[in-house]
């Protein structure tokens, strides 16, 4: 069900990005850092726009890393606290 509802809002997202393309045929005058260039708008609304989702998924991919080794990191320590414990279970009692 996620999956329909996040491809239907792909499409709808498509869609919008396609008729503001449409509608946004001028030219625009780009001044950046080493060059300067005459780019339609439309060309360079999805240029950014694409930029933009992928520097998004390169930080999330960093960060989903990040929390997957933290994750492992504590998995291996409460297997090692479980061990012990056990381990101190497993003692007589001393009265």
């Amino acid at each position: 069900m996620k999956i329909i509802i996040s491809l239907i809002v792909l499409i709808i997202l498509f869609a919008v990005g396609l008729t503001l393309g449409t509608q946004n045929d001028q030219s625009v005058h780009v001044n950046y850092l080493l060059a300067q260039g005459d780019y339609r708008l439309s060309s360079l609304l999805a240029i950014i726009f694409v930029a933009g989702f992928v520097v998004g998924w390169i930080v999330f991919g960093f960060v989903l890393l990040r929390l997957r080794m933290k994750n492992s990191g504590l998995r291996k320590k409460v297997e090692r606290q479980h061990k012990e414990l056990e381990e101190l279970r497993a003692l007589p009692i001393k009265d």
